[in-house]
């Protein structure tokens, strides 16, 4: 493998004829698909430089971004800082590429219940996130209304409500 380009967070590289991004002493991230006992899901709103645009997701985020940790521990942490909430249990889901024709990181899916809001959220230091609970009877209007507002919906945010639908 060669290194096209080395960064701060990410390395160019290339294998053969392709080429494709490895994160910098990361390869894995964590994402949460929470829905509180009244019946909202929890998303978060934050811009993302590469697409240009505000894009909507379930809480996520880098595996060991605060100092060695587990991917469950780290799932707990992103569940607080961007959405202030602790899960009283965490349910591990899956494991997969979050895009693996890109990337070499692996992205580790969890369901969080028994949610208590214990601090406003909103992210960390220069994150900028906002948090919305949706009811999930109205989610699919909701989504349709910030696609229409211009936003980029994650994909991913599917896949999250298949998990939170069929533990209801």
């Amino acid at each position: 493998m060669e290194t096209l380009y080395r960064g701060k967070f990410l390395n160019l590289v290339r294998e053969g004829r392709w080429e494709f991004c490895e994160r910098v002493n990361q390869t894995s991230a964590v994402m949460v698909f929470a829905c509180t006992e009244d019946g909202c899901v929890l998303l978060v709103e934050e811009f993302r430089p590469p697409i240009g645009m505000q894009s909507i997701c379930f809480p996520a985020g880098l595996s060991g971004d605060a100092g060695p940790e587990s991917d469950a521990a780290a799932a707990r942490r992103e569940l607080l800082e961007e959405t202030g909430y602790e899960a009283e249990r965490l349910q591990y889901l899956f494991t997969g590429p979050s895009s693996p024709g890109l990337t070499s990181e692996t992205l580790s899916f969890y369901l969080a219940s028994g949610l208590r809001k214990v601090a406003a959220g909103g992210g960390v230091e220069n994150e900028h996130i906002t948090v919305h609970e949706v009811p999930l009877a109205a989610i699919d209007a909701w989504l349709a209304a910030q696609t229409a507002a211009g936003k980029s919906i994650d994909p991913r945010v599917y896949t999250g409500l298949y998990f939170i639908c069929r533990e209801a």
